[in-house]
């Protein structure tokens, strides 16, 4: 009998220990509806029959479009021929205010990402970044082949051949080359101090 009432105790407490199966009432505790506010929906990549590069009144900046229509991208010299010499790259497609990417360009063998964010442009939010002139991923915008941006949201958009894209960049450069990309095998901070 004692075993009896020991079994009996053991399986009480075993009980009493146990957690209750999970049950409904714990999901329809979680929002199954969707945020009132995310991200904005896709826009689809824009045509880009006909378009070109284009000169501005400011020698600094070329523009990328169809003549006649919108601007598409935009790419600035800032600080030329100097050491902390950059170029901004504006794509001209609304960003959600706040919102932060990584603008992708690629083209002739390279393959650039540059930050972009969500900047006040005339009262128009757009996604607008920057990134070193002697960054060798700015020779993707070369006149040998067409090259693309890609931004989230925003579409492909295709870059055909110029010249003056390259001009801007190597004039932003001045005397000061490329950085040659990182050898192989060598570690980030290694890199990061050639930098």
């Amino acid at each position: 009998m004692r075993g009896a009432l020991t079994l009996a105790a053991v399986l009480v407490a075993a009980i009493a220990g146990c957690k209750p199966p999970p049950t409904d009432s714990a999901v329809s505790r979680v929002s199954l509806v969707a945020p009132a506010s995310g991200p904005s929906e896709p826009l689809p990549s824009p045509d880009v029959t006909g378009a070109v590069w284009a000169t501005t009144p400011n020698p600094l900046r070329l523009v990328y479009g169809v003549p006649g229509k919108p601007v598409l991208l935009a790419i600035e010299c800032l600080e030329p021929a100097t050491p902390t010499a950059r170029l901004a790259i504006t794509r001209q497609s609304p960003a959600d205010p706040g919102a932060s990417a990584l603008l992708a360009l690629i083209g002739n063998g390279y393959i650039g990402r540059f930050p972009v964010d969500a900047a006040n442009v005339k009262g128009q939010s757009l996604w607008q970044g920057e990134a070193p002139a002697i960054v060798k991923e700015w020779d993707a915008l070369k006149p040998e082949r067409e090259a693309t941006v890609t931004v989230p949201g925003a579409g492909l958009l295709k870059l055909n051949p110029s010249p003056l894209p390259m001009a801007l960049v190597t004039m932003c450069r001045g005397n000061f080359s490329p950085e040659p990309p990182a050898a192989p095998g060598s570690a980030p901070e290694e890199a990061a101090a050639v930098r």
